[in-house]
């Protein structure tokens, strides 16, 4: 068991060593200028993911004062995957709620999700920061 434990808190470790401050310092530039500009912050994922993005949506909101919002609410996901597919459902989410200068953070741990792929190049499509 020890041999195990070491081995998740060593990947665990492995994940937390921030490199790319530049990237954070471009985020966070990112999220006070769409705050400036009485824009709106929209975060979403599948999954785990969709767990992480309703947590730092209420974080966003409550703690920083941004308004954030996450298309995680089972009304939106089956209306939406029922009425235009699965792999669309946050490519139409963004459509019908996301305007010019939002912020869109999508979270995935692999980065190959067809739906999440789809949605942003609908927010590249609308000019929306990514």
């Amino acid at each position: 068991m020890k041999k195990f434990y070491k081995e998740i808190f060593d990947q665990i470790n492995d994940l937390l060593k921030v490199t790319d401050y530049n990237a954070l310092e471009k985020i966070t530039k990112s999220l006070i200028l769409a705050n400036s500009k009485n824009k709106k912050v929209i975060i979403f994922g599948n999954g785990g993911s969709a767990a992480i993005s309703s947590h730092v949506s209420v974080d966003l909101t409550k703690n920083a004062r941004i308004r954030c919002i996450n298309f995680n609410e089972a009304d939106l996901l089956t209306c939406f995957s029922n009425d235009f597919g699965y792999e669309k459902v946050f490519s139409k989410s963004i459509e019908f709620y996301a305007d010019k200068g939002d912020v869109v953070i999508i979270v995935s741990s692999s980065g190959r999700s067809k739906n999440l792929l789809e949605a942003a190049k609908i927010c590249k499509k609308k000019k929306i920061f990514l």
